[in-house]
């Protein structure tokens, strides 16, 4: 536990160094103004801000029906109204008044230097900020999306949010010193608040159109190295072994370099095998894949690995696919075997409703890959899509070392992904970036648009939300504003009867889809990204809708 709080700490402090930082450095280079408190405030809001919501967002989401966009959106406009304080005389009388009863609870010594401002700001700066995580902080994520928190979370979890806050804390400082050192800078203090106040103000802008997430995509494609191994320095066998601990995940064995592969376990029925064990197949080479079959990003991968078991299963290579379910109607063992039949997989799958064999291999990702040598030992994993050519080479070299003679050609083709949109789901477990005039909530609700705004999506008429997906009642409208190439949507029909849903594509009828099955549909399909404005009219009242992804 020592050891996970100490390296919690230290990627904290060294985040400052990292991309993520940047779209927030203006609010906190802010505290460098203001009152002579005003930069404990905000670590000290920032700590209590970011480790709360961290460790019960999930659980504020579900218990009140609350829209984290909405939580987001609240201290988006916090950070607007500070920053309007710092340039306009009257934007600063009114937040006073807002904020005069809390203030008044206060000492006032607090209220004048800076203090409470500082707290407010640092609270939605917690709540705002996403890190660029590691293995520690994606841990306790991950057990607080499950409800899963314990004592040990809490204390890494905070461990990490004062590692953040220190750094944060010496650059306000270090800026308070510059300015009482340099005669000019404390002659000019009005015009640079007024100058920090315009930055607050775009800053709060953009992180409200999702300016700061393409941000940081545009500094990592012009700057690929830039913050790249910073969260390696948690890459190591003490923090691997604390992690499976809290998370009560044993995980591989990690006894030494090349870890055993656990057996298979299995939750539902094999399809194109008899059942198999990693055990019985000491001597073959073995690629188990963890897929799911409405993921497109893993269906993107499925013709690579159909190639390959062609070219090398009389050599010795075994894929087995592990489908673990995102939804549950894809632990339906007949949607499982008709996805298979639709998409000509031959090589064995086994289904994994429990999740236990994603457990056992300690998984995060769909797909994700994992090579098995002869002896049983994992030797390779690649997460995500890519890197075909590189895991086709460590197949020829472990079965060449299996006793093969393997000197194929490797010769795959490029898939490039071009989107600029994130996935998108539509249940309000993980509903984000909605964009109609009324807060999503559980049930029978009927909602109006005035404007999408990039990357988000709005409902439109009728619509009954659960957990998981929604349901659009008969003339229910969804629009959606994406940049990408093409356009995906995960469906299905409530009755078993056919759906309809009209497609309209900038303003431009644009065909017809039918529901029949359980699956992933294509809805767009263009010959280049760009950014577009997709109506889907429903016509039917019958049809649930899951999640939009993008190619």
């Amino acid at each position: 536990m020592l050891i996970l709080t100490l390296f919690a700490f230290i990627a904290g402090f060294v985040t400052i160094l990292s991309p993520c930082i940047l779209p927030i450095l203006p609010i906190v280079l802010s505290g460098s103004v203001g009152g002579h408190k005003r930069p404990f405030g905000i670590v000290l809001g920032f700590i209590f801000s970011f480790t709360f919501f961290t460790l019960f967002l999930a659980t504020i989401v579900r218990s009140l029906n609350v829209s984290p966009d909405f939580l987001r959106l609240f201290s988006v406009i916090i950070i607007a109204l500070f920053g309007a304080a710092l340039v306009l005389p009257l934007a600063q009388k009114i937040s006073e008044l807002l904020f005069s009863k809390l203030a008044s609870r206060m000492p006032s010594s607090n209220s004048r230097s800076g203090f409470f401002s500082g707290i407010l700001i640092g609270l939605s700066l917690g709540l705002i900020w996403t890190p660029c995580v590691g293995p520690i902080i994606a841990s306790v994520i991950t057990l607080a999306a499950t409800a899963s928190v314990n004592s040990q979370a809490v204390v890494i979890t905070l461990a990490y949010s004062i590692g953040t806050a220190i750094p944060m804390f010496f650059i306000m400082h270090t800026g308070r010193s510059v300015f009482a050192k340099v005669p000019w800078l404390l002659r000019n203090t009005g015009r640079i608040q007024k100058i920090f106040g315009i930055l607050m103000i775009l800053t709060a802008l953009a992180i409200y159109l999702n300016f700061d997430r393409k941000f940081q995509t545009f500094i990592l494609d012009t700057f690929p190295q830039y913050g790249v191994g910073l969260t390696s320095i948690e890459d190591n066998d003490a923090v691997k072994k604390q992690l499976e601990e809290i998370s009560n995940d044993k995980g591989l064995d990690a006894n030494s370099n090349l870890p055993t592969a656990p057996d298979l376990i299995v939750g539902g029925e094999w399809v194109n095998s008899k059942a198999l064990k990693i055990s019985d197949l000491r001597g073959k080479v073995v690629l188990v894949d963890f897929w799911t079959y409405t993921c497109i990003n893993c269906i993107r991968t499925l013709p690579y690995l159909k190639s390959w078991h062609e070219k090398y299963k009389d050599d010795g290579l075994v894929i087995i696919g592990v489908h673990t379910p995102e939804f549950e109607f894809e632990k339906s063992i007949s949607n499982l075997k008709n996805a298979i039949s639709d998409y000509e997989i031959e090589y064995p799958v086994m289904q994994d409703n429990d999740y236990a064999t994603w457990r056992a291999f300690s998984n995060r990702y769909w797909p994700a890959k994992y090579l098995i040598n002869k002896d049983g030992k994992i030797v390779y994993t690649h997460f995500g899509e890519g890197e075909y050519d590189k895991t086709e080479e460590m197949i020829q070299s472990l079965l060449n070392e299996a006793g093969s003679v393997v000197d194929k050609e490797i010769d795959n083709p490029d898939y490039t992904v071009e989107t600029q949109t994130p996935e998108l789901y539509l249940g309000l477990l993980r509903l984000k970036y909605f964009s109609s005039n009324e807060l999503p909530a559980e049930g029978v609700r009927t909602y109006t648009v005035d404007e999408v705004s990039p990357n988000t999506f709005a409902f439109s008429g009728k619509w009954i939300l659960t957990d998981e997906y929604a349901n659009p009642l008969s003339g229910s409208r969804l629009i959606l504003n994406y940049y990408s190439k093409d356009v995906f949507l995960v469906m299905r029909t409530m009755d078993g009867k056919i759906g309809k849903v009209s497609v309209v594509l900038d303003g431009k009828e644009n065909g017809e889809v039918e529901v029949t099955t359980d699956r992933l549909y294509d809805i767009v399909k263009l010959n280049r990204a760009d950014n577009h404005e997709l109506e889907l009219i429903f016509e039917t009242g019958n049809i649930e809708v899951f999640a939009f992804t993008f190619g």
